[in-house]
């Protein structure tokens, strides 16, 4: 009974650690080309930045530009990219990396980028390296219809294309979440044909709606963010300020307002586990955000204790076998005179093999005893060390 119920709480304990996730990504994609569509990657760029301020790493985002507004020749603001009239904030400054840039933006290398069909000799930059345990953030926008999405004017992801890409991806279990965010034109339509599990999906506009621009610079001379992307953005900076934020996807998803968005904002839940419910309590750290799975330990002084008496009983344990191992070699008597010694040579020869045998295996189990006690107390020591520094 009682090894029954061990195997029936490891397998309680393996399904609560495989609740969680161990890290976050974010994908994040600009489809449109050309300097009049400025406000998709100023989009793009602006999610970029709240990723990085919320603590996901530039190894764990996949920025995919199709144009350098920043250095097109019509900026009248040569190397900067800005997504309000004020131009308070640069989004391109210094710190941006990107990994897709220009023609490399194609269909194609998106799904091979989603599913991990590349070349072996792909730099890691390149590479979306998730596993079974990963959230993604997946944040599109561009030009797009009905279950389409424009890449630059000259080719289309379908709504079947993007369905297709994330089962592939769940049967090769590169994700534990995913969140997908789309600014475009009927932009819910690119979700409705969705059919893998644990798949959260909001988009800006209904099938035959627009998604509109926010507003323009006119020192700029065309729009700078789209009124969807815009109102997100807003939440998440002003609500969201620290990586330790509580706020809920739910409570994301409330503050949508049609008439501020000028069309119908859709959300999907019912491909996540549990459905609305649970969905809306999904933290908006945990798409957003780096993984914050600290917990502070209010008992160090007990630990380091602990410690003190494992690395006592170690030591203790070291003494013991050196102890045996001394007494293993005194166990035959020093002989005083070279007569004594001759005789005993000669007595020991004339001894059977096994009784040879027989010594040199105890001497030798006792020198691996004090080598196992000798490296097991160096590598506790080791442990105990890096754990105090820690604290």
């Amino acid at each position: 009974m009682l090894p029954s119920f061990k195997l029936l709480l490891s397998l309680l304990l393996a399904t609560c650690v495989w609740g969680e996730h161990t890290s976050n990504w974010a994908v994040l994609v600009s489809t449109s080309r050309f300097w009049f569509n400025y406000r998709h990657l100023a989009n793009v760029l602006s999610l970029y930045r709240t990723v990085k301020r919320l603590g996901i790493p530039d190894s764990q985002i996949i920025l995919m530009l199709p144009d350098d507004m920043a250095c097109n020749p019509r900026n009248a603001f040569p190397g900067t990219v800005y997504n309000n009239a004020d131009r308070a904030l640069d989004l391109y400054g210094d710190n941006i990396e990107v990994d897709y840039r220009g023609y490399e933006v194609t269909v194609e290398n998106f799904i091979r980028l989603m599913t991990d069909r590349v070349s072996e000799d792909m730099p890691r930059s390149k590479r979306l390296l998730t596993d079974d345990r990963s959230n993604i953030l997946v944040y599109m926008t561009g030009h797009g219809g009905n279950e389409f999405l424009k890449f630059q004017d000259a080719e289309e992801i379908s709504a079947f294309d993007l369905a297709d890409a994330f089962e592939q991806m769940w049967e090769k279990k590169r994700y534990h979440e995913i969140l997908f965010m789309i600014d475009t034109c009927q932009a819910n339509t690119m979700y409705s044909k969705f059919y893998s599990p644990n798949i959260l999906a909001t988009g800006s506009s209904e099938i035959d709606q627009s998604s509109y621009s926010h507003h323009a610079d006119n020192d700029v001379g065309v729009a700078v963010i789209d009124r969807y992307t815009y109102y997100n953005l807003e939440f998440l900076e002003t609500k969201v300020k620290e990586p330790t934020s509580k706020l809920t996807m739910g409570e994301l998803f409330d503050s949508y307002d049609d008439d501020l968005i000028h069309s119908h904002p859709g959300i999907r839940y019912d491909l996540f586990p549990g459905g609305e419910s649970v969905a809306r309590e999904r933290k908006i750290m945990d798409f957003f955000g780096n993984v914050q799975n600290v917990e502070v330990d209010s008992e160090a002084a007990r630990n380091e204790t602990q410690w003190r008496e494992d690395l006592a009983a170690i030591e203790r344990m070291i003494i013991e076998a050196n102890r045996r191992h001394n007494e293993s070699l005194n166990l035959s008597p020093h002989k005083h005179h070279v007569v004594e010694e001759a005789k005993s040579a000669d007595t020991q020869r004339s001894l059977r093999k096994e009784g040879a045998v027989k010594v040199d295996e105890e001497a030798g189990w006792s020198k691996q005893l004090v080598g196992a006690a000798a490296l097991l107390g160096c590598a506790s020591i080791w442990v105990a060390g890096s754990w105090i520094e820690a604290l």
